[in-house]
C-alpha cells in the first residue's frame, strides 16, 4: 500500500505550521576554502526571499542523511560524492522534526554549487561568521548559533585496542589477533550507525575511527570505516601520538588513568571501554 504524501503541511504541537508529513532535514555543508553553503528560497515558497539550507521533506522510508542529500542535488545541484556526512544535529518536538546533516565537502570533487530548480532564488557560499548578517529563514536562524560550534568539525574516535579487548573476559587472551579483528568490525558497524555527542544528546556523530593494536594484534588490517594503526613497541604513546596529530574533536576508548591524563593534555575526552562495549553490542 503506497504511504501517503510526505508534502504536507504539518500542525505541531508547538502551534506553528512545518513542512514534511515525516519531518524534513537539510544540508549544512562546509568548505573550509568557501565557507557554509546557503540558499536564497524562491518568492513564493514557505518563508520566500530567506536564506537557509538545501532541504525539505523527508520521504517515507528515508533517512534524514539520504533525504538531505537528495534535496542537495535538487536543489543546489550538489551530488553526495561531494561531500561526508559528518554529524546530525536534530530539532525534535515530539510529533514533527528537523535534522540538519552537518558535512564536509569533498576538496577532490570540486563541485560547484548552483540554484538548481524553482525553489532555489540563488545559492552562495557564505563565510560563517558573515551568516548572521543574512535574513534568514526564523527557525534557521533560532539554531544557527549551536550549529556555527559545529561548522567545519568533525569526530575522531581513537580506541585503545588492547584495553577495549581485555576489559571483557571472554578468552580474548586465547586468540588476541582474533578478538581485535572481532572489535575491529563492530566499530565498522558504529561508524556507520554513529555515536552520541558528549556534551549534546541532540547530536549524533559519524565518526572516523581510529583503532590502535600492539602486540599479537599487530597484523590487524583496517576495513572501511576503520583505520588501524599498529604501536612498534608501546601502545599507548602511539595513541598519543595519533591524538596529538588531529584537528578535530578527539574521543579517546580507554581505561588506562595515565593514558587518559595523557590524550586529556591534548583536549581528547574520554569514553570508557564498558560504555563502547555497550554500544557496540546494541549494534
Amino acid at each position: 500500500m503506497p504511504q501517503p504524501s510526505a508534502s504536507v503541511f504539518v500542525r505541531c504541537s508547538c502551534g506553528r505550521l512545518h513542512w514534511g508529513r515525516y519531518g524534513a532535514a537539510g544540508l549544512l555543508l562546509a568548505d573550509p576554502a568557501r565557507g557554509v553553503l546557503l540558499q536564497r528560497r524562491a518568492w513564493w515558497v514557505h518563508h520566500g526571499r530567506t536564506w537557509a539550507l538545501p532541504g525539505g521533506a523527508i520521504e517515507a522510508g528515508e533517512t534524514a542523511v539520504t533525504a538531505a542529500a537528495r534535496e542537495a542535488l535538487e536543489e543546489a545541484a550538489v551530488p553526495a560524492r561531494a561531500f561526508r556526512a559528518v554529524a546530525a544535529s536534530v530539532v525534535d518536538h515530539g510529533d514533527w522534526s528537523y535534522t540538519t546533516v552537518l558535512a564536509l565537502a569533498d576538496g577532490a570533487d570540486g563541485t560547484e554549487a548552483r540554484a538548481a530548480d524553482t525553489e532555489s532564488a540563488e545559492v552562495r557560499w557564505v563565510d560563517p561568521d558573515d551568516v548572521p548578517g543574512y535574513r534568514l529563514h526564523r527557525d534557521f536562524a533560532a539554531a544557527w548559533p549551536d550549529l556555527r560550534d559545529r561548522v567545519g568539525q568533525e569526530l575522531v574516535l581513537v580506541v585503545d585496542g588492547a584495553n577495549v579487548v581485555g576489559s571483557r573476559p571472554d578468552g580474548w587472551w586465547r586468540d588476541r589477533h582474533g578478538a581485535a579483528e572481532r572489535l575491529r568490525d563492530q566499530l565498522a558497524k558504529l561508524a556507520e550507525a554513529g555515536v552520541p555527542d558528549p556534551d549534546d544528546p541532540a547530536v549524533t556523530w559519524w565518526p572516523r575511527i581510529i583503532l590502535v593494536v600492539e602486540g599479537k594484534a599487530r597484523n590487524v588490517t583496517g576495513t572501511p570505516g576503520v583505520e588501524v594503526v599498529a604501536a612498534d613497541t608501546d601502545g599507548d604513546s602511539k595513541i598519543v601520538e595519533v591524538v596529538a596529530r588531529q584537528q578535530a574533536k578527539v574521543l579517546v576508548a580507554t581505561a588506562d588513568r595515565e593514558l587518559k591524563r595523557r590524550v586529556e593534555a591534548h583536549g581528547a575526552a574520554i569514553l570508557g571501554p564498558g560504555t563502547l562495549r555497550t554500544r557496540l553490542d546494541a549494534l
